[in-house]
C-alpha cells in the first residue's frame, strides 16, 4: 500500500475492511498491509510526539515496544530446552524438520477455526529461520541463535496467540508498532509478524535503522525518512499539551535547510552527537601554519554523512630548526596561542601502565572481534561517564578504531593482540587537560591542538605518549611535535607513514623551550639601543 510521511499514521489506524483494495471471497481475502520503517522526526517535536500518541489510541494497535512480555511458563521452557538439545546433537538439522519438532513439542499455537492461518504460522517461521541461517555462519550453532529461538517462542505465545484469540482476521489484523531500538530477537519477531500479514511499523526518531539487515533492499517494508532527527524520548502516555506555532515550524524548517549535514552553514554544536573521524592531511611545512588556523569545515576533505564528521587533521613532526630563528619561534607561538591548544614540554607525558585489562578488553568485544563502543560505554570500568553522552560515544568509537587497526610498532615478541591491549589500556586514562580539549571541540569549527616540544634534554617521549597521540589523531585533533636536534622519538613507536615529517635546515642541540624568550629579549634590547643611539 503506498504510504508517505504525511499519511502513514492515518492508514495505520484504519481497519483492513476500511482500506482500499479490501476484498473478501469464499476462499480468499485481500487487503492492504502497512509495513514501514519511519526514520527521524519532523520539524515540530511536539507535533511528532502527538502523532505517536494518536496512533496508540485506535483499537487493535499494539505498541509492542512498550508492552513486550518476556515471561515463559516452566513447562514450555523445558520443551524449548529439549529442542535445543536436539539441535546440538544434530548440527545439520534442516529448518523443516526443526519446525516439525516444534509442532511435536506443542510449541506452536493451533487455531481450530482457521487451519489456513495454522499453515501460515509454520511456513512464515520457516522463512524467518532460513533468513537467520543465511545471515549467520553456523546457522543453529551460532551463539545468538538460542536467544532468538527462545524469544520467538516466548513472544508467539505471549502476544501473537492473544491477538489471534481477540480478533476476527476477516475484519481486522493486529497493527504492531515498535518504537526505538530493537534487539536481534525483537527484529526477527517483527519480521515474523510481517510475514504473517500483520501491520508492522518501526519508528526511530534518531534515524537508527535496526531492520536494515533484515530487509536491506526494502522489499518487505517502505522506508519513510523524515527531514530531521530527534533525541529518543519515552513513548508518550498522554497527549502533549503544547503545540508548535506556524512560525515555530517555519523556523525549524529554515534551520534544517541551512544546517543539514550537507550544508556549509553550521550552527554551534550541531554535530555534538555525531562521531568524529580523522582524515590525516599530508602537507608541506608552510601549510601547517596556514591550515592550523582554519576551522575544520574550511579544510580540504571535511564532510558530514550518516552521523559521522570527517575532520581533516594535522599529524606532523618538525625535525631541526630553520635558519630564520625568529620565524621558527613565531610560527610555533602562533600555534600555541590559538584557542584550545595544549603545549607539552616535559616527557614522558604519560606513564606506562602495567594493569592487565585483558578481561575488560574481551568483555567489550562485539561482532567481527571488534570493540563495541556501546559495550565500552556501559561497562563499570568506563572512566569517562561524567562526559556528555555524545562525547563518550565518540571516545569509545575512537578507541575501537585505534585498536582495530593498530598503527603502533610491535616490540620484540609482541603479538597484534598485545599491541591492541596496550592501546586500549592507555586510552582508558587520559589526563583531565586532554579531556578538556575534547570537550571544547565543536567538530565543524576550530580544531584543538597538541604542541609537543622535545629537545631530548627534557625527558624522553614514551610509548604511552605515542598511544595517546594515536588516539587523539583518530579523534581528529591537530598534533605537531617539534624536535630541534632531529632525533628519533615518534619513529620508535609509530610507523613514519602515519605522520608528516618535515626536516628543517639546522640540527640544534640543548635549545630550551624558553630560548625564544631570550632571543626575543636580545633582539628587543638591540633595537632599543639602536633607536636610542639615533636620538
Amino acid at each position: 500500500m503506498p504510504i508517505e510521511e504525511t499519511n502513514w499514521n492515518d492508514e495505520l489506524s484504519r481497519s483492513i475492511i476500511d482500506r482500499p483494495r479490501y476484498k473478501k471471497e469464499t476462499d480468499d481475502m485481500q487487503y492492504s498491509q502497512i509495513a514501514a520503517r519511519i526514520l527521524g522526526a519532523g520539524f515540530d517535536e511536539t507535533a511528532y510526539m502527538s502523532t505517536l500518541y494518536s496512533i496508540s489510541q485506535p483499537p487493535h494497535v499494539y505498541i509492542l515496544s512498550e508492552t513486550l512480555d518476556k515471561s515463559m511458563t516452566p513447562d514450555r521452557f523445558q520443551s524449548v530446552q529439549r529442542i535445543y538439545h536436539i539441535i546440538q546433537n544434530e548440527p545439520s538439522l534442516s529448518v523443516n524438520r526443526f519446525v516439525a519438532f516444534l509442532d511435536g513439542e506443542r510449541l506452536l499455537p493451533k487455531y481450530a477455526k482457521d487451519p489456513e492461518f495454522n499453515r501460515l504460522v509454520r511456513s512464515a517461521l520457516i522463512d524467518v529461520l532460513q533468513l537467520f541461517q543465511s545471515n549467520h555462519s553456523g546457522a543453529f550453532g551460532h551463539p545468538e541463535f538460542r536467544r532468538v529461538f527462545l524469544d520467538l517462542i516466548k513472544w508467539t505465545w505471549n502476544h501473537l496467540d492473544h491477538w489471534m484469540k481477540d480478533l476476527d482476521l476477516e475484519q481486522d489484523i493486529p497493527h504492531v508498532v515498535w518504537y526505538g531500538d530493537a534487539s536481534k530477537s525483537q527484529v526477527y519477531f517483527l519480521y515474523y509478524l510481517l510475514l504473517l500479514g500483520m501491520d508492522v511499523v518501526l519508528i526511530h526518531p534518531e534515524g537508527k535503522d535496526d531492520f536494515k539487515d533484515i530487509d536491506p533492499e526494502n522489499k518487505h517494508t517502505v522506508v519513510i525518512q523524515y527531514p530531521s532527527k530527534m533525541k529518543m524520548q519515552p513513548f508518550p502516555k498522554e497527549e502533549p499539551k503544547q503545540q508548535g506555532t506556524v512560525a515555530y515550524r517555519a523556523s525549524k524548517e529554515i534551520e534544517q535547510v541551512l544546517n543539514h549535514e550537507g550544508s556549509s552553514f553550521y550552527k554551534p554544536w550541531q554535530f555534538r552527537e555525531h562521531l568524529p573521524v580523522s582524515v590525516t592531511l599530508k602537507t608541506t611545512y608552510d601549510e601547517i601554519f596556514l591550515l592550523a588556523k582554519e576551522p575544520s569545515f574550511i579544510r580540504p576533505g571535511f564532510s558530514v554523512r550518516d552521523g559521522e564528521v570527517k575532520i581533516p587533521a594535522l599529524f606532523a613532526k618538525v625535525s631541526g630548526v630553520s635558519k630564520n630563528r625568529k620565524e621558527y619561534w613565531e610560527n610555533m607561538q602562533r600555534l600555541r596561542t590559538q584557542k584550545s591548544t595544549l603545549t607539552i614540554k616535559q616527557f614522558p607525558y604519560m606513564k606506562e601502565k602495567k594493569a592487565n585489562n585483558r578481561f575488560h578488553y574481551q568483555h567489550a568485544l562485539g561482532e567481527r572481534n571488534r570493540l563495541d563502543p556501546e559495550k565500552i560505554v556501559k561497562s563499570n570500568w568506563w572512566q569517562y561517564d561524567h562526559l556528555h553522552d555524545g562525547l563518550q560515544k565518540s571516545i569509545a568509537s575512537a578507541i575501537s578504531r585505534v585498536c582495530e587497526d593498530p598503527k603502533m610498532e610491535k616490540l620484540p615478541g609482541e603479538t597484534d593482540e598485545d599491541v591492541q591491549l596496550f592501546l586500549f589500556t592507555h586510552s582508558m586514562s587520559m589526563p583531565e587537560e586532554i579531556l578538556q580539549l575534547l570537550q571544547t571541540f565543536d567538530y565543524s569549527q576550530e580544531v584543538p591542538k597538541l604542541i609537543l616540544y622535545n629537545n631530548e634534554k627534557n625527558g624522553q617521549l614514551s610509548r604511552a605518549d605515542a598511544a595517546i597521540l594515536l588516539l587523539l589523531n583518530e579523534f581528529g585533533l591537530d598534533l605537531i611535535l617539534y624536535n630541534p636536534p632531529g632525533l628519533n622519538d615518534l619513529e620508535l613507536f609509530i610507523n613514519k607513514k602515519y605522520f608528516d615529517h618535515h626536516l628543517l635546515e639546522d640540527m640544534v642541540f640543548d635549545m630550551p623551550f624558553d630560548h625564544y624568550k631570550k632571543e626575543s629579549s636580545i633582539l628587543s634590547g638591540f633595537i632599543s639601543k639602536f633607536l636610542n643611539g639615533r636620538k
